[in-house]
């Protein structure tokens, strides 16, 4: 985990306001800081760095492109960064890496085969910023799925973006107002989804998509936001296109998948290890680990005193029966009201989900042992794991025959009295 942060046509102290909004972002990236500013000095770019390929400068950010065209500030990893490399190598846009980090095979692919070319051929966890030198324009860009976040908009005449929305709040002129309009939408869902975020002016881009501003030092130019991905269209396209194998081989061919994932994300300079519960989606990534891992994999576990929560001893023997190096950690009520005071610094803005004391908990137990560690994070909603899942055939056969109209107030009604 890093964190990007830019400030386009500073109203004031640019350098010294880039500072605080890296300085909010130090547990993002502690191992190293950067700032780059254009020649003209309307643009600066900042990074907190978590090392985890390529440890030495080489590695470092804000980074130029060879031919000095293009700056880049990027968040995340790039898991087919090597055969990206070797692309390159081989059609002669590089004759060789300064280092063997994937941020410099990033900005050389995009200056040589473009924005969009390069992000259908990128595996991984990403947010950027590339900046123009010739041209002056901007441009941002979110993964797939958006795992890793990145807020823009303009504060007074300032176009700024960084990985924090709180890091933009710690800009010396900065007088956003809350949104009250979205306070709604947090209120349903107990978050605030893309593309709103808790302050006007302030949108976090949506994930798959790329944002291009011709001018960023203009408050009146209009972004232009294209998707480059859509997973609805990916939905569709494994319906229209399904597997023709057997049930055999189509778990054959997942585990395939699956390996192939897990592989290249326990690639690191750095430890790695996993996070385990009792769940199908951790337990599954921590068996492919181990199959893969030329020792044992360390994994970790928080446990709870009160039985009905508690994964820990379920856990415990997954981990015996797979040969981890297993770490568990018990918390007991008090454990979990003294981190209630560090919520409103960890989340820039409102977040409803109670699992986020046991997650900074073990987050910070895990960070004491390795540096990367995987999750089954997202398991169930891939794999439609949540016994609710299995009521949607139910209740559709229920309201299909409702017209729409009907249907929209009596899902209102039904949320009005969750």
């Amino acid at each position: 985990m890093c964190g990007i942060a830019g400030i386009c046509n500073p109203v004031c102290n640019g350098k010294e306001n880039m500072k605080k909004m890296l300085d909010r972002m130090q547990l993002r990236g502690p191992d190293a800081e950067g700032m780059w500013q254009d020649a003209a000095g309307k643009a600066i770019f900042g990074h907190r760095r978590l090392s985890i390929v390529d440890l030495s400068s080489g590695g470092s950010q804000p980074m130029s492109s060879h031919s000095g065209r293009y700056e880049i500030c990027y968040n995340g990893e790039m898991y087919n960064y090597k055969e990206i490399s070797d692309r390159l190598l081989k059609d002669r846009y590089v004759s060789r890496f300064n280092g063997t980090s994937d941020t410099e095979v990033l900005i050389e692919s995009l200056e040589a085969y473009g924005i969009e070319e390069t992000l259908k051929c990128c595996k991984g966890m990403f947010a950027f910023a590339l900046y123009d030198n010739n041209t002056g324009e901007l441009y941002l860009s979110r993964d797939r799925i958006g795992e890793k976040p990145l807020y823009y908009g303009f504060v007074g005449d300032s176009f700024v973006f960084a990985s924090d929305i709180a890091s933009i709040a710690e800009l010396e002129w900065f007088d956003n107002e809350i949104d009250r309009d979205v306070l709604g939408i947090y209120f349903i869902h107990g978050y605030i989804p893309a593309p709103y975020t808790i302050y006007e002016g302030i949108n976090k881009l949506t994930p798959g998509t790329t944002l291009k501003i011709n001018s960023p030092f203009n408050k009146t130019e209009v972004f232009e936001i294209k998707p480059y991905w859509s997973i609805k269209e990916a939905a569709l396209q494994g319906q229209t296109h399904p597997f023709q194998g057997t049930r055999e081989e189509a778990a054959d061919e997942l585990e395939r998948l699956l390996k192939l994932s897990i592989k290249d994300q326990m690639v690191a300079d750095v430890p790695v290890g996993a996070f385990l519960s009792a769940g199908i989606d951790s337990s599954t990534v921590v068996a492919l680990m181990q199959s893969l891992a030329p020792g044992k994999v360390k994994t970790f576990t928080i446990g709870m005193t009160e039985k009905g929560y508690n994964e820990a001893d379920a856990a415990k023997e997954i981990a015996q029966h797979l040969g981890t190096e297993h770490t568990e950690l018990y918390i007991s009520e008090d454990d979990a009201l003294k981190v209630v005071p560090d919520i409103a610094h960890m989340f820039g803005e409102p977040f409803a989900d109670s699992s986020q004391i046991p997650t900074f908990l073990v987050s910070k137990m895990t960070r004491e042992h390795v540096t990367v560690s995987l999750s089954g994070d997202a398991g169930d909603e891939l794999f439609a794991g949540y016994t609710s899942y299995q009521s949607v055939d139910r209740i559709w056969n229920k309201m299909k025959g409702i017209p729409y109209p009907l249907r929209r107030v009596e899902i209102g009604v039904s949320v009005l009295f969750c």
